[in-house]
């Protein structure tokens, strides 16, 4: 098991933004839209990345020497073109809602460290306690009045690899926004130690223009209001205080575990689906059958079945939309910041036990994604206050990842990423989803953290519901 005390901290340093021309601005500023603000006080979002050298690279004096500067250096030059990455969020008493600022000299945080855990154990999949990941992930600085954005850590196993480590605010940037900087970075990093002067590919290059996002449904007001009504720890008398919601604690009786499903398996669950779809009373009726669906709608009935207890308890799954391509006028794919709206599929748990359980959840989730064709913001007035509202009776998941993201696809120059971990699911009682291999093997890898009970039934109904349906083909 790793432990802090296995993790040695080296330096904590900052990163200041390289400009390719020293007319850039010194400045700059940033308002937050309603799709920020959703996300304002919420406990950051932490991934890990793992990543293995050869031999001759894992030596320490290798790594200090060549990989660990040129890391740095394309960091910085990664924030050049992701500039409010180097700044902070703050609340003028001029301004309605909080801005993103940056001024010259503003850098972001990074700490480099140094572990004698096991490398291995981290990147292969058996299940291990959830708090080992955790001495990998820094800690965002936020206090009432400033609140950094995204803070940094590089972790070198002597001999083995090392881990970048990301904690990151969820008011800022959603997952794709971090897809495309963690990219930027990484593309920059392989590809300037060949090319000293590298112009980005058009998908990597953020747009930072708001002006085309319509609060047509008067959202903002709504989530600032519930925000400031909300009553934090050390934010009692300031209501604009851009204190985040403590971190839940994660119990050392939690055990985390990656599982898998071959392209092969999400085919046949498909095929499952459609059958049962069939033989219905509407088997007319369309259905959206994404890996998404099939994926989640499958791992909702494991993380059910295996809490067992009240049939008729209320489940909650919650889940969250991109809405670039949804909004009115549409946001160019490359739009840097939030753009997610959240949704959620309520049932009683005898819906997710049932024998044909994955094709009714798939049912459920597949018309909830067809609905958003009417617009995603149904109900998005109350959502948040509602979800946040549900009591302990309620079992609550939500699904953290994409499966359109290419988080396996990393490459900063030393071979692809090994093993990614979304980590904040260990507080949230959720699981995570990502595509896994390369994009044409198109296997699913998910995430769960579960009490040791709970995990070891998962673990068996993860590969026994499948032989159940495989059976029925």
């Amino acid at each position: 098991m790793a432990s802090p005390n296995s993790v040695k901290i080296l330096e904590i340093c900052r990163v200041t933004p390289a400009f390719d021309s020293v007319d850039a601005s010194t400045e700059f500023s940033l308002p937050l839209t309603y799709f920020d603000i959703t996300w304002l006080k919420f406990p950051p979002a932490e991934c890990l990345y793992f990543f293995k050298l050869n031999e001759s690279s894992s030596r320490p004096s290798i790594f200090h020497s060549e990989i660990l500067p040129a890391l740095q250096l394309s960091l910085s030059r990664t924030l050049g073109h992701f500039v409010p990455l180097a700044g902070h969020l703050t609340w003028p008493p001029n301004s309605s809602k909080p801005v993103i600022v940056y001024a010259l000299n503003d850098a972001l945080s990074l700490t480099v460290a140094e572990s004698d855990a096991n490398f291995d154990r981290f990147i292969r999949s058996e299940i291990r306690e959830a708090v080992e990941s955790h001495p990998y992930i820094p800690e965002l600085h936020v206090t009432n009045t400033i609140a950094s954005l995204i803070a940094l850590q590089i972790t070198f196993f002597p001999c083995k690899g090392f881990s970048i480590g990301m904690a990151i605010h969820r008011a800022v940037l959603d997952g794709k926004s971090v897809s495309m900087f963690v990219n930027t970075w990484a593309y920059l990093c392989k590809h300037n130690q060949i090319e000293k002067s590298l112009l980005l590919l058009p998908e990597l290059r953020p747009s930072f223009d708001r002006t085309s996002v319509q609060d047509s449904f008067g959202l903002e007001s709504v989530y600032l209001n519930q925000w400031e009504a909300t009553i934090i720890p050390g934010s009692e008398f300031n209501s604009r205080s851009l204190k985040l919601m403590p971190n839940l604690r994660v119990s050392s009786n939690l055990l985390r575990a990656t599982f898998r499903l071959s392209r092969e398996a999400i085919n046949e669950l498909k095929e499952s689906v459609l059958r049962y779809h069939q033989a219905g009373s509407s088997p007319k009726k369309k259905l959206h059958l994404s890996t998404y669906v099939l994926t989640c709608a499958y791992v909702s009935v494991c993380l059910v079945k295996a809490r067992g207890g009240d049939s008729y308890r209320k489940v909650y799954y919650v889940f969250s939309v991109d809405c670039r391509s949804r909004v009115e006028p549409p946001l160019p794919p490359n739009y840097f910041g939030n753009c997610v709206a959240v949704h959620h599929m309520g049932a009683e748990a005898k819906a997710f036990i049932e024998e044909n359980g994955v094709a009714i959840i798939a049912e459920k989730l597949s018309e909830l994604i067809n609905g958003l064709e009417n617009g995603p913001f149904q109900g998005a007035k109350e959502r948040l206050v509602m979800l946040r509202g549900l009591g302990q009776e309620v079992q609550k998941f939500g699904v953290a990842g994409s499966t359109r993201l290419g988080f396996y696809g990393l490459d900063f120059g030393w071979g692809n990423v090994e093993k990614v971990e979304i980590t904040s699911i260990d507080r949230t009682n959720g699981f995570s989803v990502m595509e896994f291999g390369d994009v044409s093997s198109g296997g699913i890898e998910i995430g769960v953290v579960l009490a040791r009970q709970e995990m070891e039934r998962f673990a068996s109904l993860f590969v026994n519901v499948l032989k159940v349906l495989q059976s029925r083909l």
